[in-house]
């Protein structure tokens, strides 16, 4: 079976690189016994690639069932997944089937496994190694033949380090992670999504098909979608039954949207803790901003200083503040709240940095790259810093994990 066909069974629209690539790796694993991790936000359709890998295995034919871990209550959810003895707690009224024994020969997913307590990961730690569990009440070991799926929203090494998530359990998980992209992560599949699923509920409810505008398909290609397909399918539905119209434009899809739901650069984000990376890409994001912002205000500054090549040292003077700002760059890291500048220049240089020449402020051979500016200055924190990890991590306001991460990403040499 091709990934077409995958996509045609399992009704999965999108042709995003991204996508593409998990696909093809859960197909690649599904015929194996390998246990799978599948990493990604709430309502990026965990589920459906469990599904895949359960229907394209060995065990087909045998049972599947996908559980919320989040959902079961601490108290019984042993006793939901191992099953228990009659009397093992008040109400145990008769022997019951635990989901690893009801499933026995199929495949079990385990949706939001970071919710699991401690004990209970225990005992699912157990059941990976060797296949083994007990009953709540009983101390007979049961055999059970069960490939696991797990999935989580979390950042499972991040529990791991905060002491709520074994270390031992999340690399058995982990044999083969597969990475469900986000919707604001492939922009080009979101208006097809929306067509098809005002397209069904339009068929579902008898109204008249929609068309969407290419305003409104920007409209919906530039909004973050924090609830992902799920937020999408939603919000598609209510146009589809509440609007009379056949052309859906950018006005209407506003007014389903929630605020602030057209930009799709994030603010800077003001708190952060020790572990945090929240405002990694929000602090490239501003600066970028900030630099085109000041770079148009210094423009103004320069072409009203531009007479004949001949400088006006009053009218430098009187917008000498600006001119500081813009030449400092004021390219800051966030500590504690706190912005710190660079380095500074001496307001008596600024006569020579002033550009009079009737030339572009930008060279035409700038590297605007987002990716670039970011490798830059972490090579610049770490040779500041004498190559300490830790100290580079705080002046770029980023985590010492993250930190290491890129210096990989860009295979940096300290």
């Amino acid at each position: 079976m091709d990934l077409q066909q995958v996509k045609q069974r399992f009704g999965i629209l999108g042709n995003s690189p991204k996508l593409n690539y998990a696909l093809q790796t859960a197909m690649r694993v599904a015929p194996t016994e390998l246990t799978v991790y599948i990493q990604g936000e709430s309502g990026s359709g965990k589920e459906s690639f469990s599904k895949i890998i359960h229907h394209l295995s060995p065990r087909k034919h045998g049972p599947f069932i996908a559980i919320n871990c989040g959902a079961l209550p601490e108290g019984t959810i042993n006793s939901e997944l191992f099953g228990h003895d009659k009397g093992a707690f008040t109400g145990a009224m008769d022997n019951r089937k635990g989901y690893f024994e009801s499933v026995n020969g199929g495949t079990l997913f385990l949706d939001e496994v970071g919710e699991l307590p401690l004990e209970t990961q225990s005992r699912l730690l157990r059941v990976l190694e060797n296949g083994e569990y007990i009953r709540v009440g009983s101390s007979k070991v049961q055999k059970t033949d069960v490939r696991i799926i797990t999935a989580t929203n979390k950042d499972l090494i991040e529990e791991v380090e905060k002491g709520k998530f074994r270390e031992d359990l999340y690399y058995r998980l982990s044999t083969l992670p597969i990475s469900v992209p986000p919707l604001r992560s492939r922009p080009e599949d979101v208006a097809l999504l929306f067509q098809k699923f005002a397209f069904d509920a339009s068929e579902k409810y008898r109204n008249e098909p929609l068309e969407l505008s290419l305003d409104g398909e920007q409209i919906l290609m530039n909004y973050r979608w924090p609830g992902n397909i799920r937020q999408l399918k939603n919000i598609a539905e209510q146009i589809a039954v509440l609007e009379q119209g056949p052309r859906i434009d950018a006005s209407i899809i506003r007014k389903y949207l929630p605020a602030r739901a057209e930009n799709n650069l994030p603010a800077l984000y003001k708190g952060k803790s020790e572990h945090s990376d929240v405002s990694e890409r929000d602090i490239f994001y501003k600066v970028l901003i900030d630099l085109k912002n000041d770079v148009s205000e210094l423009r103004k500054v320069v072409f009203g200083l531009v007479e004949g090549n001949q400088v006006d040292e009053e009218f430098i003077e009187n917008n000498k503040s600006t001119i500081t700002r813009v030449l400092t760059q004021e390219n800051t890291v966030q500590e504690n709240n706190n912005y710190t500048p660079v380095h500074s220049v001496n307001s008596d240089e600024l006569y020579e940095h002033v550009v009079v020449e009737d030339q572009d402020i930008v060279a035409d051979n700038e590297v605007l790259s987002l990716e670039a500016k970011e490798e830059e200055l972490i090579r610049k924190a770490l040779l500041k810093n004498n190559g300490r990890r830790k100290k580079a991590a705080q002046e770029l306001g980023i985590s010492e994990r993250t930190l290491y991460r890129k210096i990989k990403q860009y295979e940096i040499d300290n």
